[in-house]
């Protein structure tokens, strides 16, 4: 079986690797997810024991913070149902789900984060889909050759 491999974005001051690491069982729902494309690769392509880079967002500094596996394929994201919860779609139903998710399981923390700044710098990184100018998709692909050359960095 081929692994994939990924990026998820997530602010820290919402979810953070800190707060993976000290979810239950070291596992998560990866929720909350709200464009297509992303969905996408959440319900058709994001396959079991895929690896992913753990990326905070919308911090100082932005980067990868950590590495986690899938332990659930996609299925629906319920949260979407919810009226109570901020993720609510009222377009979306059990019976017509427009929204998944996943499980995650925490791998791994970074000593240090990564930094989006530093990432640039290394022009076997050129072509990621993070680096790409106006790439903000949530969830993206990552090559396996980036996959190796991040973790030796």
């Amino acid at each position: 079986m081929t692994i994939n491999y990924w990026l998820f974005k997530s602010e820290p001051s919402v979810f953070s690797i800190t707060d993976l690491y000290n979810a239950p069982q070291q596992i998560t729902q990866w929720d909350g997810v709200r464009n297509y494309q992303a969905r996408n690769f959440l319900r058709d392509s994001v396959k079991l024991n895929d690896l992913v880079f753990f990326y905070h967002s919308n911090s100082e500094p932005s980067g990868i913070a950590g590495i986690a596996s899938v332990v659930k394929t996609g299925y629906p994201d319920y949260t979407a149902l919810d009226p109570h919860n901020h993720h609510y779609d009222p377009k979306s139903t059990k019976e017509k789900p427009i929204w998944y998710m996943v499980d995650l399981k925490f791998e791994k923390a970074f000593n240090q984060i990564l930094s989006l700044a530093q990432l640039k710098t290394y022009p076997e990184l050129q072509h990621m889909v993070l680096l790409k100018k106006g790439s903000r998709l949530s969830i993206q692909p990552v090559s396996k050759e980036e996959w190796v050359f991040i973790n030796q960095i």
